[in-house]
């Protein structure tokens, strides 16, 4: 089993679409995340009937990565609804983009899963060409 597959397994048990209330729905996308230790966290969407109150799938994993263990470097990211990614699925938006690079300048590196069958992936900062933020980090 290599780390996709891993990965896939352990954000396919936070799929299974639910209404919490008659206002929030979760659980109907996941994601997993292999932090820079190695270690796996996951997460899924939550809606509600505001917008505002929206968290996606990467953010809660990566949230719960740094709740748990303080780490802010994420090495591979998978996140789909109920199939793994293909033809350039899976992309985080672009407000969880903005998230993981503000978590740290490392995780320009990491890894995006778009098509789980030929494991094609994708760097952040392949996403975020021309990133304002780096001003910041080059202080």
């Amino acid at each position: 089993m290599d780390i996709w597959e891993k990965l896939y397994a352990e954000a396919k048990k936070e799929y299974h679409p639910e209404s919490i209330s008659p206002f929030i729905d979760a659980h109907h996308v996941v994601c997993a995340i292999e932090a820079e230790n190695g270690k796996i966290y996951t997460g899924f969407y939550i809606e509600g009937a505001s917008g505002v109150i929206a968290l996606c799938a990467e953010r809660v994993a990566g949230l719960n990565m740094y709740i748990q263990s303080g780490q802010t470097v994420v090495k591979r990211m998978i996140a789909f609804r109920d199939n793994p990614p293909t033809n350039n699925g899976g992309m985080p938006c672009g407000a969880c983009r903005e998230f993981f690079l503000q978590l740290s300048d490392k995780n320009k590196d990491m890894e995006i899963l778009v098509d789980y069958e030929t494991r094609k992936t994708v760097k952040l900062i392949d996403l975020m060409p021309g990133w304002w933020g780096w001003k910041r980090y080059n202080k």
